[in-house]
């Protein structure tokens, strides 16, 4: 499913247009459209832990999120072996509107509860 990119993604602000494509039920991968080199992996935060934020009403307007649009949320994550290892940044997701095809990168600013780079093994049980 193709996305127009609202609002730059951090670092990559030439990207407009990126595909998201299922790998399973956890993990997705983003490719740019205008570039087949820049790709990320990303993962349903909710699949490991309890995770909530707010989207700023101006990221609302941008991706014309009203109170019947379906959401995706995923976060960028840095797979390592084993998987268990692997980062994921948790104060960055991604907000995908699949009515409006688009997607925005919301940064949340209560660094306190969620962090830029946190092990996937911290949230598995033992």
């Amino acid at each position: 499913m193709k996305f127009e990119v609202n609002t730059p993604l951090l670092g990559f602000e030439n990207i407009k247009q990126v595909e998201l494509q299922k790998i399973d039920d956890v993990f997705m991968k983003l490719q740019a459209s205008e570039d087949e080199h820049i790709s990320f992996t990303l993962m349903n935060p909710y699949a490991v832990r309890e995770y909530d934020f707010v989207v700023p009403e101006k990221v609302k307007e941008e991706l014309g999120i009203t109170t019947e649009s379906n959401l995706l949320i995923f976060n960028i994550v840095l797979i390592q072996s084993p998987i268990e290892e692997s980062i994921v940044n948790f104060i960055g997701p991604l907000v995908f509107n699949t009515d409006t095809k688009k997607v925005a990168q919301v940064i949340i600013n209560d660094s306190n509860k969620y962090g830029v780079a946190e092990k996937i093994a911290s949230f598995l049980e033992k």
